[in-house]
């Protein structure tokens, strides 16, 4: 309501400075010829008075509550009603100055105050002029409230997708680190010298999963520090039980990627990897050229294993449509006794 009254004190003067000119231009324009000012001034009144009256029953009733909300054919009845009143208005006008003014002697009026045509166009070209006006404001109003609604509606969206991206991110499997502890708790009864260097590896691993998450992208030699560092975990824990093959091929570490991205490729590779002859073996190529990164992992695995990876490739899957719109590529294989995933993302050069 506070709006409402602070828009209307600020719309009055614009409107006062507006039917003055609307005035004076009448004044003016029907002078001619003519000398009595006492006649002119009334008449520009009065012509005024039911101009502003047809501009304000156009503007504030008949284009918003009709026209623009398509009641077309009420819209076409009350405008006729309203054209009748402004006819007669006008020649209640030219009677009026033909009465009082000249005594009945139509041929002393001035010529453009007889003629019903020319003050009809000038008040209908006036309130058109208002009509029109009230049409493009409502107009730009509209597509500014649209374009307001869309940007609320692509900012609560866009909150909706980090939300879930984050959660994405978040996705490595706690069983990991109950087997990392596990494993660390038997290094501790045999007072291992690897206790040491595993609880290091574990507190950086755990600093990059919980904390640098956040961050939109990390160095892709950071990554492959915390991937080495999983690895290396899994080793300690496997012992020989395990053949691990990582290969690089970087053509630039310093390029950027967005953190946990190939992480849980390699989580997900140990947790559903499954030991021919006991020993569990996992092949990883990574490979960087200028404008793409390619990641290759495979693992032994078999058809239980392989039907249990669905959700978590899954969520992977979602979380590189949410960052790459469509740009990433990848391919999740599964024959014989292997399973293979292939990605290909785009990255951008420092």
């Amino acid at each position: 309501m506070r709006k409402i009254i602070i828009s209307s004190l600020y719309k009055t003067p614009l409107h006062i400075l507006y039917w003055g000119l609307v005035w004076l231009f009448f004044y003016l324009f029907f002078s001619v010829g003519s000398s009595n000012a006492q006649f002119l001034f009334w008449f520009t009144s009065i012509l005024s008075i039911i101009t502003i009256i047809g501009s304000y029953v156009f503007t504030y009733n008949l284009i918003p509550n009709y026209l623009l909300t398509k009641k077309y054919w009420s819209f076409l009845l009350y405008t006729t009603y309203a054209i009748v009143f402004i006819l007669f208005g006008v020649l209640v006008t030219v009677v009026f100055g033909f009465v009082f003014f000249f005594n009945l002697e139509f041929q002393n009026m001035p010529a453009l105050t007889k003629s019903s045509s020319v003050i009809l166009v000038c008040v209908f070209l006036i309130i058109a002029l208002a009509s029109g006006f009230k049409i493009l404001s409502s107009n730009y109003k509209s597509i500014e409230e649209k374009r307001a609604l869309e940007n609320k509606f692509l900012q609560t969206q866009l909150q909706l997708k980090e939300q879930e991206l984050k959660f994405l991110k978040m996705q490595i499997h706690p069983h990991f680190l109950f087997n990392t502890l596990n494993t660390l708790y038997g290094f501790a009864l045999k007072k291992s010298d690897q206790a040491p260097d595993m609880i290091l590896k574990l507190s950086n691993l755990l600093d990059y999963i919980l904390y640098q998450v956040d961050k939109p992208l990390v160095l892709l030699k950071s990554e492959i520090e915390h991937i080495d560092d999983y690895i290396s975990l899994e080793k300690m824990r496997f012992q020989k039980n395990l053949n691990v093959r990582f290969q690089k091929d970087l053509y630039n570490e310093t390029v950027q990627i967005p953190p946990m991205l190939l992480l849980p490729f390699v989580e997900n590779a140990f947790k559903h990897g499954t030991p021919i002859n006991g020993v569990m073996n996992i092949s990883i190529h990574l490979k960087t050229t200028s404008k793409e990164l390619h990641f290759y992992i495979e693992n032994n695995s078999n058809k239980t294993t392989t039907k249990r990876k669905g959700i978590g490739l899954e969520n992977i899957q979602k979380r590189l449509e949410m960052l790459y719109n469509k740009k990433s590529n990848l391919i999740v294989t599964s024959k014989e006794n292997l399973f293979m995933v292939d990605l290909k993302i785009p990255l951008k050069n420092d």
